[in-house]
Order: structure tokens, then sequence, then C-alpha cells
């Protein structure tokens, strides 16, 4: 084991176990951070701890300098400060070097959502009454019916469905809880599909996952984005869309019909409010025509 790994160890088991991240984030912040510390020649807290800002604004330079992204450079930095915090708090170092060190603000991207009509066109692709084109169907209505993201979905059991109240208990980062309010036309295409299609996918009776695969397994969040391109395309909707496109959609949708920020924030599931204003850009048309309604010089 390398001087790198060895500092990092006791700090991702503590991201696993305290903070409850998820392994992909906890690949992403071991991959960061051994970039970071085999860039700079450190190996030991002791040599961290003596790092300058100096030498902290120079790796982000050199970040950009190759190409990076600034959400790369922004989460290498947080994933840094995590490091350096947890040293401290657990006594190998004095001092936080990140503790002074202003983390660049990124401009926030404006997310790419499909129109109401390309929503349509998207949903009626799976067409038939294979068990495949009716899980698929409900699928995608789950898919824009709540806003989930496509872990969310494949984590979806049968009994997380309620049909009598219209809701859909979904377990996000960290395994959060929230209920999330589902419309009738995503209810039928889910019971159409637990009717006629899950049993004949289903080849172990007491799985409890929802949506399967040929094989009778639990989807994947692979399977789900191909399943979502290629009905995409199917459906003559631009080639980028994916799993999230559809949240995006949702969330804008429903900020354009009136809906109240609050409330698109919590069926999200967005533990910072600030996280759900990006898509309050979207509608700007609809901006608009209020202001030419009801301004005097409108």
């Amino acid at each position: 084991m390398s001087a790198a790994d060895k500092l990092l160890e006791p700090f991702l088991n503590y991201c696993a176990a305290e903070c409850g991240l998820s392994a992909n984030t906890l690949e992403a912040y071991g991959r960061d951070l051994s970039h970071f510390l085999e860039r700079l020649g450190v190996g030991s807290a002791r040599e961290l701890e003596s790092l300058s800002a100096h030498q902290l604004v120079r790796y982000v330079e050199g970040c950009r300098r190759e190409g990076l992204s600034g959400n790369t450079v922004r989460r290498r930095l947080v994933a840094l400060r995590m490091l350096c915090r947890f040293l401290v708090l657990d006594g190998h170092v004095e001092r936080d070097p990140t503790e002074a060190f202003q983390t660049p603000r990124l401009w926030q991207r404006v997310p790419e959502v499909l129109t109401e009509a390309e929503v349509e066109r998207l949903l009626r692709a799976p067409r038939g009454d294979s068990p495949i084109q009716l899980r698929d169907r409900a699928l995608l209505e789950m898919l824009y019916a709540t806003g989930a993201r496509a872990s969310e979905v494949c984590g979806l059991n049968t009994g997380d469905i309620n049909f009598d109240y219209g809701f859909a208990r979904c377990y996000g980062k960290r395994m959060k809880e929230r209920l999330v309010p589902v419309g009738r036309a995503a209810l039928d295409a889910v019971e159409a599909y637990l009717r006629d299609g899950r049993p004949r996918l289903c080849r172990d009776r007491s799985r409890t996952a929802l949506f399967l695969t040929r094989t009778g397994r639990r989807m994947s969040r692979v399977t789900l984005w191909r399943r979502v391109k290629k009905h995409a395309a199917e459906a003559g909707v631009r080639a980028e869309v994916h799993p999230h496109t559809l949240r995006h959609s949702f969330a804008t949708h429903l900020l354009g019909n009136g809906a109240d920020l609050r409330s698109v924030q919590l069926m999200l599931g967005h533990a910072d409010i600030s996280t759900t204003e990006i898509y309050t850009h979207v509608d700007r048309s609809r901006l608009q025509a209020v202001h030419h309604r009801h301004h005097p010089r409108g």
C-alpha cells in the first residue's frame, strides 16, 4: 500500500460509515485525492498540513490548463477540504491548509430539458404488449411522473407504489426517504406492467424489485440509460436524452405550469433550495407573457 493509500484509507472508511456516501462518490473522491497527492508529492498528513494557499492555487491553475471542467476542479477541492477537516478532527494534524482557500465559484449550467411535446412522444415510444414494452412504458412514465433519479427508479420495489393514494416512496442520496406524488397515467402504466408484464419476467417469486430485466433481475442504471436512449431515438427526440433529462424536464414543466419552488424541491429531494433554483430560468417565455399581460407598458 502506497503512502497516499495509507493516508486516504481511514478517510474513505469514515465517508462510507459515518457520512453514508455512495460507492460512486467514494470512488470519485479516492481518484481525485490520489491525483492531488501525487501531483503535489504529498505522502503524509504532516506534508499535507504544510501546504500553502499558493500551492493550492497552482494546482487549480494546472487542472484548468489540462482542460478539466469547473465542476471537476470544484469536486476535487471539495474532496480535499473534507480530507483536511477529517484529519484535524481525528487529531492527525492541527491546521487545515484549505481553511483560508476559497473554492472557485462556478456558473450554473442550464440543464437540458425536453418540451412537453417531446416528452409525450418519448412516453408513447414503447409500443406493443410484450413484457419489455409494458415495463419500458411504465419505466418512462415513472421517470417523468416523479422526477426521480435513475438509481431511485431502479431501486423501487413493488411495495413502494401506493395506488390508492397515488404516491411513490423513493430512497435518495444517503438512503433518505421521500414520498412523491404519481399521476394517473403513470399509475395505470405500472398497473398494466404488474398485471401483464412483470409476472412473465419474474423467475423468482421472492424478488421485490419493481423493474426487472429479461433475466428477472433488478434493472441497473446502465440498462435504464440504454432503454431511455433507445426509445428517445425511436421517438425522434434529440440524441442526448438520458434519464436525468426527464428529471430536469419534470422540474421545468412543474415550475412552468405554476408550481412553487419549495414543492418542487421536496419532490426532487434537494437538501438545499438553491439546487432547485437552477430550474427557475426555464420559463422566460411565460414570464415575458406575464409581463406583457400585466405591465402598464408591456
